[in-house]
C-alpha cells in the first residue's frame, strides 16, 4: 500500500512539474522523476507478481500443488523427472542435475505439454540483467519475477541428454511467437559456456542460427559461440559486445538474438547499438520484446497427451 501511495504521489508531482517546466534545469529535473516512476512501477509490479504467487501457494482449503515433497533419497534431475512423477502442477521444486555439487530451486513450466524447466524469464524489467560473468555463472534474480538460472546449471542439464529449448517471445501488443531448437547443450565454463543447437522449429524465425538470410550467420549466428559479459570478453568482435549491448550473452559479432538486454518499456527504442531485448527475426534490432522466456526439456520426453503441445507458455502478469 505504501509504495502505492508513493508512486501516486510522484506520479502527481511530475504531472505538475511538466505543467510548470520551462528551463533546461527544470526539465532534467522532471527527466528525473520520471525515471523515478517507471522504477518505482517495475518494483510495484514485481511485489503483485509476488504476492500472486504467494495467494496461489496458500489457498484456504486446497492443497499444496506446487511443490513436490522430496524425500532426502529421491532425486529428480529436472522437471520432465516431476512431471513423469505425477506432479502435474507448474510451481517451483527442487532437482539436482547429475553434476551438480548442490540442489537448485527451479520454476517448472507443466503447461505447454508438461516437463518443461524455466532457466530464464522477463516481464517487466525490474531485474538488471547486465551482470558479471561470477553472477552468470551462479544465476540471478527471482525465479518467480525475472531471473536467470546460471550458466553453470545450463551447463549441468544441458549435458545430461538431448535437450530442446523452447523460447516464448511477446511483445506490447499481446502478439505472442516461440522459437524451439533441438539438441541444445552449454558447455563448461573451461570452454566458456559455448552455445551449440541443432534444428529449429517455431513462428518467430531463426534468429540464433542466423540462417534466415545468406552470410549473416557468419557474423550474427551463435552456433558455436562462447558467452560473454562485460568483464569477459569471449566475442568475435573487435569490441566487446557484451559491454556495448549491456548483457550477458553468446555473442558472434554482435547477434541478431540477445533476450539479455536492457528493458526498454515501450518496444520501439532509440540507442547508440541494438541493446534491447531482440529477436531479430521477428522485430528486427530496434524493437525491445516485452516478455520472454528461455526452458528446457528432453527431446525424447513423453508429453502429457491431455495438455495442447502448441499451448503459449503462461506469462506471469505485469
Amino acid at each position: 500500500m505504501g509504495g502505492s501511495l508513493l508512486l501516486t504521489g510522484l506520479i502527481i508531482i511530475t504531472a505538475f512539474s511538466q505543467s510548470l517546466c520551462a528551463s533546461d534545469s527544470c526539465s532534467e529535473q522532471v527527466a528525473r522523476l520520471q525515471e523515478q516512476e517507471q522504477l518505482l512501477k517495475n518494483q510495484l509490479q514485481t511485489q503483485e507478481l509476488l504476492l500472486h504467487r504467494l495467494r496461489s501457494l496458500n489457498q484456504p482449503g486446497k492443497p499444496d500443488k506446487t511443490g513436490l515433497d522430496q524425500s532426502s533419497d529421491t532425486q529428480y534431475t529436472d522437471c520432465s523427472q516431476i512431471f513423469s512423477s505425477g506432479s502435474k502442477s507448474s510451481g517451483f521444486y527442487t532437482i539436482r542435475p547429475v553434476g551438480s555439487p548442490g540442489p537448485v530451486r527451479v520454476d517448472c513450466d507443466m503447461s505447454d505439454g508438461g516437463g518443461w524447466t524455466v532457466v530464464q524469464r522477463r516481464i517487466n524489467g525490474s531485474e538488471r540483467f547486465n551482470r558479471s560473468w561470477a553472477e552468470y555463472k551462479d544465476g540471478f534474480g527471482d525465479v518467480g519475477a525475472e531471473f536467470w538460472l546460471g550458466n553453470d546449471n545450463l551447463h549441468y542439464i544441458t549435458t545430461q541428454g538431448n535437450y530442446s529449448l523452447k523460447i516464448n517471445l511477446g511483445d506490447f501488443d499481446g502478439n505472442q511467437r516461440y522459437a524451439e531448437y533441438k539438441n541444445f547443450k552449454v558447455a563448461s565454463e573451461e570452454d566458456h559456456y559455448r552455445l551449440s543447437f541443432g534444428s529449429y522449429v517455431g513462428t518467430a524465425g531463426d534468429s540464433l542460427s542466423g540462417s534466415y538470410q545468406v552470410g549473416i550467420s557468419d557474423w550474427a549466428g551463435h552456433h558455436g559461440v562462447k558467452f560473454s559479459t562485460y568483464d569477459q570478453d569471449n566475442d568475435n568482435y573487435k569490441g566487446n559486445c557484451a559491454e556495448e549491448d549491456k548483457g550477458g550473452w553468446w555473442f558472434n559479432k554482435c547477434h541478431s538474438a540477445h533476450l539479455n538486454g536492457m528493458y526498454y518499456p515501450n518496444g520501439p527504442y532509440s540507442a547508440v547499438t541494438d541493446d534491447g531485448v531482440i529477436w531479430f527475426t521477428w522485430k528486427g534490432w530496434w524493437y525491445s520484446l516485452k516478455t520472454t522466456a528461455m526452458k528446457l526439456r528432453p527431446v525424447d520426453f513423453k508429453m502429457d497427451p491431455t495438455d495442447d503441445p502448441n499451448a503459449v507458455h503462461r506469462v506471469p502478469p505485469s
